[in-house]
């Protein structure tokens, strides 16, 4: 059975408009149901090769499936969430991944003179691409230029659109950020697919293995392909938290994966760190800005380029426009070197000498416009010695940050901690997460948690005559 179909137009709705597309602009990839009825040639050749029927049961895919039912699973059509994101005018370009591939499609959306950069680690590749390209030993290039390899359809839009854009899309199929315009150098091909081969050797279902499964969002009844968030980290020094933060992430458990760093001063031992574990970075130096917005506007671009969905502060010693704030309301993570709400701004460790506390600690929160604000999600205690200085103080609250922010981030990135829309931590009583961080202390015993000189500041805690040999925890619980 073929078919087609015919659609009206007004002249000005024409898409392409490539007079408006220009370098930085962003690509949104959205999911494609599998091969969409492009490349069979290539497939049955396979088939044939590794001697399945159509009746076999698939390799890949779902389990209990036959070979013949996931190849003839529907393409995925797109006009219903399209059309909406359309006529608010933000697509500059739209294109169909039909027979050509990744390769040929997007370059007839272009001006000759632009080209455009994917990056296959960005979107999930449906399982039987990784079966056709291991079984049948297809070239990185022919994958590209036969199928689509995930991707079905590709929107051209503006970085200071794409958010919005993808959130509308988001609403009725996965999709996301794949890529970017660049300048096209002479000789150069028109796409680059960046990691596709690495992706494709990544697909866990390929040897038919089931999809791992994890609860998420607030009602935490949702399964779905574990699919680790884009996490940007925002530095301005030697990255010490930054270090605890990939070595969480480079665990095959975690719900993170950390795609860019960004500092806002050159030449920091941070970025040696980001570079040296593989991590893209990117400079962003407020001294070259006018005025604090210009300076949040290009991080901000740097971070929908690379498709980020949580930012972590780790360490970044800049104040952050109220704009980019709301705008990464519930998004945005924050280390400080206290329990807040005490000894907020700068200095906490000399606050808490000088308040003469016998605990303090340090907390990671979702970041809200009033500095060091925000809704709590983990925090650790750490006594206050006696005979302690600024310094040794610091260093011991800094081992607790190296426990405490990974955390924090498993939390937020796996769902398990969100933040509500009154600005507190959702709450559902058909999820508890519990997180005790424990510090072993010295076998000497402490005095009492609060006494007199206790700044009225400083957290109410129970009274109680020593602390032997104990651990210091903190617990969040929802």
């Amino acid at each position: 059975l073929a078919g087609f179909c015919v659609g009206a137009v007004e002249r000005g709705g024409l898409l392409p408009r490539l007079e408006d597309i220009s370098e930085g602009d962003l690509l949104i990839g959205l999911a494609s149901s599998g091969v969409h009825s492009n490349g069979f040639s290539l497939v049955r050749k396979v088939l044939e090769q590794a001697g399945l029927s159509y009746s076999a049961p698939a390799p890949f895919g779902r389990q209990g499936q036959s070979v013949g039912e996931v190849l003839l699973t529907p393409t995925n059509i797109y006009s219903r969430p399209l059309l909406p994101v359309l006529r608010s005018g933000a697509v500059k370009a739209y294109a169909h991944i039909t027979g050509g591939g990744l390769l040929e499609n997007i370059p007839r959306v272009l001006p000759r003179e632009l080209a455009v950069e994917l990056d296959a680690s960005r979107w999930t590749i449906p399982p039987v691409f990784s079966w056709l390209h291991t079984e049948g030993r297809v070239s990185e290039e022919e994958m590209s230029r036969t199928f689509n390899c995930g991707v079905g359809a590709v929107l051209v839009v503006a970085p200071v659109d794409a958010q919005r854009v993808l959130r509308q899309l988001q609403v009725h199929l996965d999709a996301w950020i794949v890529g970017s315009v660049v300048h096209k150098q002479p000789g150069a091909p028109a796409v680059m697919v960046r990691n596709l081969t690495q992706s494709l050797l990544n697909v866990g279902g390929a040897s038919g293995e089931e999809p791992e499964v994890s609860t998420s969002g607030c009602h935490g009844n949702g399964i779905t392909q574990h699919k680790r968030m884009r996490v940007g980290v925002l530095i301005s020094g030697t990255g010490t938290n930054l270090q605890a933060l990939m070595e969480q992430a480079k665990r095959p458990s975690s719900s993170a994966q950390i795609v860019v760093v960004i500092s806002n001063r050159p030449g920091v031992l941070g970025l040696k760190k980001a570079s040296l574990a593989g991590i893209q970075t990117r400079v962003v130096d407020h001294k070259l800005y006018g005025s604090r917005a210009e300076f949040d506007g290009t991080i901000d671009r740097v971070l929908e380029e690379f498709g980020v969905e949580l930012v972590c502060l780790a360490g970044f010693m800049r104040i952050l426009t109220g704009t980019f704030v709301r705008k990464w309301r519930g998004k945005l993570l924050n280390i400080h070197p206290s329990l807040l709400p005490s000894f907020k701004g700068v200095n906490a460790q000399k606050q808490a000498l000088q308040a003469g506390v016998r605990v303090t600690g340090c907390t990671v929160h979702f970041v809200a416009e009033e500095v060091d604000a925000g809704a709590i999600i983990v925090q650790e205690a750490v006594p206050v010695m006696v005979g302690d200085t600024e310094e040794s103080l610091s260093d011991r609250i800094r081992e607790a940050e190296h426990r405490a922010f990974p955390a924090a981030l498993e939390l937020v990135s796996s769902g398990s901690v969100l933040l509500g829309d009154d600005g507190n931590i959702c709450e559902d009583s058909s999820l508890h997460v519990c997180l005790l961080l424990k510090r072993r202390t010295d076998k000497r015993s402490f005095p009492a948690l609060v006494d007199e000189h206790s700044s009225p500041s400083s957290p109410r805690w129970p009274k109680s005559s020593t602390i032997s040999s104990g651990w210091f925890s903190a617990m969040v619980t929802r």
